[in-house]
């Protein structure tokens, strides 16, 4: 790579930078406008996956879920309990959520017969411009790392 590549790349980014604060964020005013533009470019894009700025909104909500997962101390609820907060607080009913399925799956999923998938995690994170920690269990989280620790624990022998 040329110096002047290297320049001219870092002047973009610098462009991009004040207009999309792209990078961990460090304090709560860079948080809400992170999620702010975030809000902007998910109004633009939709649903649509394939759009050319669906890439810089999935890297604008990882670093709102780090700034989250640093910062801010979830409430224990699952899954559903949290679909449901949701859901209410945006005035959804279950036909509303196409992002899960069928309005059968959104009922076998608020009723807690059936548990959301990644996909549907992913989606859901997006549309309501939350992390996708939301919608995971914290004894599934601690289960996790639990398994992570004696993997470790294991591979050191």
């Amino acid at each position: 790579m040329s110096i002047k590549f290297i320049h001219e790349a870092s002047e973009e980014y610098q462009r991009i930078r004040r207009r999309v604060p792209l990078g961990i964020l460090h304090t709560e005013a860079e948080y809400n406008k992170a999620v702010a533009v975030l809000d902007d470019i998910l109004d633009e894009i939709g649903q649509n996956e394939a759009h050319p700025l669906a890439d810089l909104a999935e890297a604008l909500a990882l670093f709102i879920q780090s700034y989250e997962d640093a910062h801010t101390d979830l409430p224990d609820v699952t899954a559903s309990e949290a679909l449901k907060s949701l859901m209410e607080a945006h005035d959804l009913s279950q036909s509303d959520v196409p992002e899960i399925g069928s309005q059968g799956i959104v009922s076998e999923i608020l009723s807690g017969k059936r548990e959301l998938n990644v996909r549907q995690i992913r989606r859901l994170a997006i549309r309501f411009g939350v992390s996708p920690a939301v919608f995971i269990p914290a004894k599934v989280e601690a289960r996790k790392r639990t398994h992570i620790t004696k993997e470790s624990a294991h591979a050191k022998k």
